[in-house]
Parts: structure tokens; C-alpha cells; sequence
């Protein structure tokens, strides 16, 4: 990737009534745009019949990209088989504990199906031998928002008792692990390993749900080292990482958005196999549009190698209640950028006149003619051109980590909080606060914290915490750090067995409280707010408590606590409560850290970095149809769109859903 963002869309010619290859990326030129992502859904195109295949449309796309001076990402294109292979073999479609999968819908493969995985080689190898010589390609995708799609099927079984196997060595060590005596469930001997899909036990389920995911992330690697025989050094390896999708009603995309942790592939995991972290973020728009999803998404994705990502999919226009306020994409895609991409796509360039999304609607509607996201969308174009360098692949230094856990998130889908709230809830509950508070946080893969880079680490539901890891946050605490943990934190160990001593396991006193009851907490309140969901019931044993229950029979008991801990301090949330509680025990936290906090709050927000010039630069993000006004706090800073100079103390007038971009000087 070079000095300038990459700016482009994904391009279906494909899906065409009639070539329009030529007037399409002459058109994405005239929008500023340099890259465009084609291929990744295509195998039933490239290769019709087994053995045949026909490669005409890439070509068309590549001959007029070169024309056009434009960059090409091309996609494997596996996530979606042909008819034929289906034909050929059935168990190509996968087996989850509802049955095998009917042919229709992408991403029902059984990833670890030998005939899949053979002719899933060969379309790669064909594909990316034909394209990666051709100068314009400048990176290949590999598959497509991958996940294990619930695979529980023979090959998923068997490979999981090998893995088992290794782990554990015997099956007296497993059934001591996970506690199979419960209902006969314990195991004498490897042979008479049970059926996962009739499993009960929670750890062992979630050692299966562990197993699956790494299944997912080794098949990018595999996919990835079939590419890296092909690519040239400057050609990038991504993919498009997704996250759980908040749902509304019915299982369909429109009902929806990227909400939080992925649960059937980990994120960090799948990461080590690619050059850049690429994902697709999808969030509410109009009047819903907050910028949450984009800057926790963002966040996420930037830490899993730390360094610049590429949004591979953002929306345009799609369904009508994401059809954007004038303004709207531009804020959407600066936001993009203050998380730190160096670079975003849409999906997709062109309303799709026939099939499953005919209605999520791309850059251009069904007319195919410019409209106003197409108009939009080339005011952004032509801004990143004229100062991308200075905008984009950001420089972040955060101090403050929030951690995220896979095997938690299983955990609290077998034993869950409340059947209303989910451990995603929470992570978004806790992330969300410190985002309106303006605090940047990072968010990492909990198995991946290095301590030393944070002043305060924030810890949402972490309910699976190996001892290794709780070892390292109390160190953490003692050593001057402060940390920030809500209920359901630090309950069980790796193998989900509920540790059988004082909660929270081993930094109770770190936390100088403890709590053997939790209830439902009805009409109970803290500081006058409603607690909802799950409430523990906290003793105090030389914490200060922050705030009693106001209830009759519950006032006895602590939600919020603070302990000095060696040269740092540990607060505790017992409950789950308002914001505006999370946000004031932040602040008390973000003090003790000695973290400046900017007086701004959402929907003003402020994200910062470092550009490739080495100068700050601080993005102001107005999430409102109000005018609003933001009283500069850095000595001088001059906004590069405007090219306006403000001095400390002056202010700053932000129009509806307004962007200013501040470089300090």
C-alpha cells in the first residue's frame, strides 16, 4: 500500500445486463477512487463446469484498470461453490447439529471437506497464477468473512478428538478438566468419544466451539500459502473480518449490524496468516448514526497487528433506513480513517438488478446514473487526493486497553448472564461509555495483552480467565496500573470449571471485596439508576464502596467498589446499570491513571493520532443534525479541509454531521 489511502469499491461485472466495465471504473476514477475488489464471489464464473474455466471478465476488469492507472484486489473466490461441486459431492455443504446444510446460500461449506479443499486449491492456484503477474494487482483477498459456520460435521469430529488427544494425553485427564463424572459423561476410553452435537458439558462444548474456530483461521492459512506461491513482494495478503451481526427479527442481512466479538472465528487468531487486517463494518445510519461500530470495529481490527487496516467493505446507500443524510458518507468514511484504515471500500459499486441483495443498494442505484451518494462519494475522493497522506494509516497510542475474549463470549452463550443480555452487550456497553467519554481505548484479543503498553486495562464479562493471565493483571494493579472489570469477570478458568474459592478468583483482594450471591436485581437501583439484567451482591473487605444497592433487602451490599492495590487501583461494577454510572466510575479511574479526558463529549468526538509526516492530528466527528460548537484545547491547529488555523481557546463551529480535521502545527 502506498502513501495515499486507498479509496474504491467492490465490482461485480458479473451481475451486469451488459458490459459497462469501461464506463463503470472511468466513473470510479472521475470519484477519486484508485482501487476496485473484484472476484471473491465468482466460482461458479471462473470455473462453470469442473475443469473449465473462463477468465474473461477478470481480464476485461485488469486490461481497463491499467488503462485507468487503478489499483485491483482480487478475491478467492470460495465462499460461495458451484452447483456442480455440490452435484459431485454433497458433503461439500456443511453439517451443523440442525442437519446438513441445502444448497443456496453462501458460506455453508464444510471447510474441511477433502473434495472442497481440492477443488477450492485448484480455482485459487488458476486464479491467482493468471492474475498476480498483471501490474495493477496490488493484493489478494482470501475468502470471505470466514467462519466455521457451526461445521459439526465427521471431518470436524474426528480432527477434534485428535486434537483432544494431544492436548489432554489420556481420557482420565479430560474428564478431570472439564468434569465429565456429571451424568455419566466421562470417558474410559479415546474410541468411545461421543457425538459433539449432543454434547451438555459447557467446557467441553466450548473447547469444541475453541477447536472450530482454530479450524476456520488454519484454512485462511491455508488458503494464504497457496497465494504466497504466486504473489510478488509487493503484493498485500488480507481478509475481510467480520463480527457478530446485531439482529432485529428475522434472519436476514437487512435486519442488522457489526455489533461485536465474532464468535465463530477468532479474530487475532486468523490474523497472523494475513500481510494486512482487512474488514467489512456495517453500522445504523441516519438518525442511529452514532460512529460506535465504526470506532469499536476499527479498534479491534488496527490491534490485531498494530498497524493500518483496510475497511474491505463499508456501506453506500443499501436499505432504506441506512440511506444516508447528506454529509453522512463523508463523516462515515473520515471515521474510518481516525480509527486508523488506511484505506476503505464500499459494497458495492452497483445496485444488483436481480438475487438475494437485489435491495441492498451500492454507491450507484439501479438506474445506474450519478446520484447523491455517487456525488458524495466524490467530494471524498477528490479530498483524499489532495491531502491523503496527511490523513490516513494513522499512528495510534493508546492508553488504555479494553480486553476481548472468544472463550468468554462461549461461555456466556452456555451459562449466560440474562437470557436479554448478552456477553457482547456488555463489551459494547463498556466500549461504547469510554467512546463518549472520548477516551481511545484499544481492543485486544485478551490472550494477546502486553500489560506495559496501557495505564488502564477494562475487562468486560471476562468470565473464562486463565491463571496466567489474572497472574499478569494483578501485577498490573500493583505495579501502578489501574483496572476496570464489570460482573462475570474472572469466574472460571480455561476449561470453564468455576474456580472453588473466593470470587473473583484470585484478585478478590486486589478488589478488596468478594460476593458468594448474585440475583435478579427487579426493582433495584444504584445511585438512583435502574440496575438491570444481573446484579452481585458485594462485600466489601477493604475496598471503598462506591455505591450501595438501594433496595430493601440488597442495601446491605456494594454495586461498585475501589481498592488501592500496591502503587495502583482496581474498581469493580457488579452490576449491570446506565451509562452514566459506568461513565462517572470511568472518570474516577481515568484519574487515578493521570489520563487527560477531553471536556467533549458525544456527539462530538475526538479521535487522535500521529500521520505519515509525523505531525498530530486530531479528527472532530459530529454525530448530529445540530450545530454545535467545540472550543479548541491544542496551542495551534489547522483544519485541512478548510485550511482554517485555531488557536487554544477559539472555537471551533461544527455544521450537521460535520468532520474537521485538525493538524497541529
Amino acid at each position: 500500500m502506498g502513501r495515499e489511502p486507498l479509496f474504491g469499491t467492490a465490482y461485480y461485472p458479473e451481475y451486469m445486463l451488459c458490459d459497462r466495465t469501461e464506463t463503470d471504473l472511468k466513473m470510479m476514477k472521475a470519484a477519486g477512487m484508485n482501487v476496485v475488489r473484484i472476484a471473491e464471489s465468482t466460482w461458479s464464473t471462473l470455473e462453470p463446469e469442473e475443469g473449465v474455466f473462463d477468465f474473461s471478465f477478470v481480464d476485461r476488469v485488469l486490461d481497463v484498470a491499467g488503462q485507468e492507472d487503478m489499483s485491483v484486489i482480487i478475491g478467492t473466490p470460495t465462499y460461495a461453490v458451484p452447483p456442480w461441486l455440490v452435484k459431485k459431492e454433497p458433503g461439500v455443504m456443511v453439517e451443523t447439529r440442525e442437519g446438513q446444510a441445502s444448497y443456496g446460500k453462501r458460506q455453508l461449506v464444510n471447510l474441511l471437506n477433502p473434495v472442497f479443499r481440492r477443488h477450492a486449491e485448484t480455482v485459487i492456484r488458476r486464479l491467482v497464477e493468471h492474475t498476480a503477474g498483471r501490474p495493477c494487482v496490488v493484493g489478494f483477498q482470501i475468502d470471505n468473512e470466514t467462519k466455521h459456520y457451526g461445521n459439526a460435521g465427521k471431518e470436524m469430529q474426528e480432527a477434534f478428538v485428535e486434537y483432544l488427544k494431544e492436548k489432554f494425553q489420556t481420557p482420565q485427564n479430560l474428564n478431570r478438566a472439564f468434569g465429565l463424572a456429571f451424568w455419566s459423561n466421562a470417558v474410559s476410553r479415546w474410541e468411545d468419544f461421543p457425538d459433539m452435537k449432543g454434547c451438555i458439558n459447557g467446557g467441553l462444548a466450548a473447547e469444541f466451539s475453541r477447536f472450530q474456530r482454530k479450524m476456520a483461521a488454519d484454512y485462511l492459512a491455508w488458503q494464504a500459502a497457496l497465494v504466497r506461491e504466486y504473489k510478488r513482494e509487493d503484493q498485500f495478503i488480507t481478509h475481510n473480518l467480520d463480527f457478530e451481526w446485531k439482529k432485529f427479527g428475522a434472519d436476514i442481512a437487512q435486519d442488522g449490524y457489526s455489533y461485536g466479538v465474532q464468535p465463530d472465528i477468532r479474530h487475532y487468531e486468523a490474523a497472523r496468516h494475513l500481510t494486512v487486517a482487512g474488514t467489512d463494518i456495517y453500522h445504523p445510519g441516519q438518525d442511529e448514526l452514532t460512529g460506535a461500530e465504526t470506532a469499536f470495529c476499527g479498534d479491534e481490527i488496527r490491534c490485531l497487528k498494530n498497524q493500518p487496516y483496510l475497511v474491505l467493505e463499508c456501506q453506500a446507500q443499501a436499505f432504506k433506513y441506512w440511506t444516508p443524510y447528506p454529509g453522512q458518507l463523508t463523516l462515515q468514511a473520515y471515521g474510518h480513517l481516525a480509527s486508523g484504515a488506511a484505506g476503505m471500500l464500499y459494497w458495492n459499486w452497483h445496485s444488483i438488478h436481480s438475487g438475494y441483495e437485489t435491495y441492498w443498494k451500492g454507491l450507484l442505484s439501479h438506474d445506474m446514473k450519478p446520484g447523491p451518494a455517487y456525488e458524495e462519494a466524490c467530494r471524498v475522493g477528490a479530498e483524499w487526493k489532495r491531502y491523503g497522506e496527511q490523513i490516513s494509516g494513522l499512528k495510534k497510542e493508546n492508553a488504555v486497553a479494553l480486553l476481548v475474549d472468544n472463550h468468554s463470549l462461549t461461555a456466556l452463550e452456555w451459562f449466560p448472564i440474562d437470557k436479554d443480555l448478552s456477553y457482547n452487550d456488555v463489551v459494547r456497553w463498556m466500549y461504547d461509555s469510554l467512546y463518549e467519554l472520548n477516551i481511545e481505548c484499544d481492543v485486544v484479543d485478551a490472550g494477546a495483552l502486553d500489560t506495559g503498553k496501557y495505564r488502564m486495562i477494562v475487562t468486560p464479562a471476562l468470565y473464562s480467565a486463565p491463571e496466567s493471565l489474572l497472574e499478569k493483571l494483578e501485577q498490573f494493579v500493583r505495579e501502578g496500573g489501574v483496572l476496570v472489570s464489570s460482573f462475570k469477570s474472572f469466574v472460571a478458568d480455561e476449561h470453564l470449571r468455576v474456580y472453588p474459592d473466593t470470587q473473583p478468583h484470585r484478585l478478590h483482594d486486589c478488589f478488596g471485596m468478594s460476593y458468594s450471591q448474585f440475583t435478579e436485581p427487579g426493582k433495584t437501583t444504584l445511585k438512583g439508576q435502574k440496575v438491570s439484567y444481573f446484579a452481585e451482591l458485594l462485600e466489601p473487605e477493604g475496598a471503598e464502596s462506591l455505591a450501595e444497592y438501594e433496595h430493601r433487602y440488597w442495601g446491605a451490599y456494594s454495586g461498585a467498589v475501589r481498592n488501592a492495590c500496591g502503587k495502583g487501583y482496581a474498581f469493580y461494577l457488579g452490576c449491570f446499570t446506565t451509562k452514566e454510572i459506568l461513565k462517572e466510575l470511568y472518570l474516577q479511574a481515568a484519574g487515578y491513571a493521570g489520563l487527560e479526558v477531553p471536556e467533549a463529549r458525544w456527539p462530538v468526538i475526538i479521535r487522535s493520532g500521529v500521520n505519515r509526516p509525523g505531525k498530530k492530528v486530531h479528527f472532530l466527528l459530529h454525530y448530529s443534525e445540530k450545530d454545535d460548537t467545540f472550543v479548541c484545547p491544542w496551542e495551534k491547529v489547522r483544519e485541512l479541509r478548510s485550511g482554517e488555523v485555531y488557536e487554544k481557546g477559539e472555537p471551533v463551529c461544527l455544521a450537521d454531521w460535520d468532520v474537521k480535521i485538525l493538524e497541529e502545527e
